[in-house]
């Protein structure tokens, strides 16, 4: 299959989308299918770039409007969208986060085109204040034409299916993963004071990851002098964390590590013993299956699909309080004190005490590995999403007509009249801009191995070929020719 994934949100920038996109890409590489990314431009990358295993990257030279996202006009980017997809003879267009923008247009084009949409919702919203109304309603509209939505948890799927009215059974649910061949524990890296405990915590420091509920846990800490605060991550409410730590003196205690690549955090959460979770809200939380791959006890929030997301030996939840978080947090530090005093005990040959408190010592990190592997891995995650592919490929093509039908359903009576000036977009590119004079791309990733594999084993059938051809015409001239030399 050709396959386009759209979004905003894509590498150098980092997040939890980003990650997604990029492993879920590779893999889908890996299996033999072709995939682009479609993004905007960021500074000056522009144009089209390779990544690994020649995944092929438009950096669309459309500017940003507001948060990453590009300025919603739903028709001045059809002729650059049209022209990418004819080009790469794109089967389905996938668009991540309901946030951007570029993947709602992209699907919108790719369905005026007759090619078959799916889309992947990552976050969780609300109801209630004037921001949501108007996101729900735009999902609403954009949703009312895809064929299929995936969901990352099945609370994400419940908060979807209410506020894009979408049928449920037109959502699945697939969660993240994580390449846990990269996130291994490493105890080395911890400190070398057995008697410091290092407590990680990893987020963009913004209002919805709770970093108002972390300003109020770090002062409670300052009768432990041996817990250590590592805090990466950058965003509006790291000033706040600045001036909490400034004003109780916990400068020594808590370090700001600022922004992080993701090919960072590993190293950072091998340094630690304890993952810390603040979110307000969160659909699906990779900070926390990282960590524990890396090894760590996870302490988090009850909020969202965070329950579904780990089983309950490898996490602590916890009500969204600062009293609730603190006590979550205690419990944890007490766990892993126990943990080095057995270890402690079993340093000293004295067995006898290490097996009386077996049941309180804190799971290997490598146990933890190994049960995260097991939940989650690419490989899985890819599958499932090939099914979602495969059954829209056999659903019958959208319309005219029955996009304007979906659209009426949704209330909103003027973006009929987007659709309408959309289609009427197209067709006039397809008149001023034949299909037949765009160059096509080739069907398959010339860098993908499979690829070339197939390739060297046909120039190899084929040189064979020629040898056997060139041994028979020379076996039969030497019949019908015998008194001609053998090396004629």
């Amino acid at each position: 299959m050709r396959i386009c994934i759209a979004s905003d949100f894509f590498y150098p920038n980092m997040g939890g989308v980003e990650e997604h996109i990029f492993n879920l890409s590779q893999c889908l590489l890996s299996r033999g299918h072709k995939v682009i990314i479609l993004t905007h431009s960021y500074g000056d990358r522009k144009g089209i770039r390779y990544m690994t295993n020649g995944l092929k990257v438009y950096y669309i030279p459309i500017k940003v409007f507001y948060n990453q996202v590009i300025l919603p006009t739903m028709i001045c980017n059809v002729p650059l969208l049209r022209y990418i997809l004819l080009r790469e003879r794109i089967e389905i267009v996938h668009g991540h986060s309901a946030f951007s923008t570029l993947a709602h247009e992209a699907m919108n084009v790719g369905q005026l085109l007759g090619l078959r949409s799916v889309f992947t919702d990552h976050s969780l919203f609300g109801f209630a204040d004037l921001s949501a109304v108007v996101t729900n309603k735009f999902l609403e509209i954009s949703l009312s034409n895809c064929n299929h939505c995936i969901c990352v948890s099945h609370t994400g799927k419940e908060n979807t299916v209410l506020r894009a009215k979408v049928h449920r059974d037109k959502v699945s649910v697939i969660p993240n993963a994580v390449d846990t061949a990269h996130f291994t524990p490493n105890p080395c890296q911890r400190p070398a004071d057995p008697d410091r405990i290092n407590v990680i915590v990893v987020s963009r420091l913004v209002y919805r990851k709770g970093v108002d509920l972390l300003a109020g846990i770090l002062p409670k800490l300052k009768n432990q002098p041996n817990v250590h605060f590592i805090i990466g991550g950058d965003g509006p409410k790291r000033a706040l964390l600045e001036e909490i730590r400034e004003k109780n003196n916990l400068q020594d205690r808590v370090t700001m590590l600022g922004g992080l690549e993701h090919s960072q955090v590993r190293d950072v959460l091998t340094q630690g013993h304890i993952f810390l979770n603040t979110s307000l809200t969160e659909a699906y939380c990779m900070a926390i299956v990282e960590a524990a791959s890396c090894g760590l006890q996870v302490v988090s929030t009850r909020v969202g699909g965070i329950p579904e997301v780990l089983p309950e030996k490898l996490i602590i939840l916890t009500e969204p309080t600062v009293d609730a978080v603190y006590r979550g947090l205690m419990t944890a530090i007490r766990r892993e004190a126990e943990r080095k005093q057995i270890e402690s005990i079993h340093r000293n040959g004295d067995l006898g005490g290490l097996l009386a408190s077996r049941e309180q010592i804190v799971m290997c990190p490598f146990e933890r590995n190994n049960i995260v592997a097991d939940l989650y891995n690419w490989e899985n995650v890819t599958a499932r999403t090939e099914k979602v592919y495969r059954k829209v490929m056999l659903e019958k093509e959208t319309t005219l007509g029955q996009m304007m039908v979906n659209c009426l359903r949704s209330g909103v009576w003027p973006f009929l009249l987007v659709i309408s000036l959309c289609h009427l977009l197209v067709r006039f590119l397809d008149w001023f801009v034949p299909r037949k004079f765009i160059d096509l791309c080739p069907l398959d990733n010339p860098f993908w191995e499979g690829t070339l594999l197939a390739a060297r084993h046909h120039h190899r059938q084929s040189l064979n070929d020629v040898r056997v051809h060139v041994h028979h015409h020379s076996s039969f001239r030497k019949k019908r020719h015998k008194h001609l030399p053998a090396d004629y």
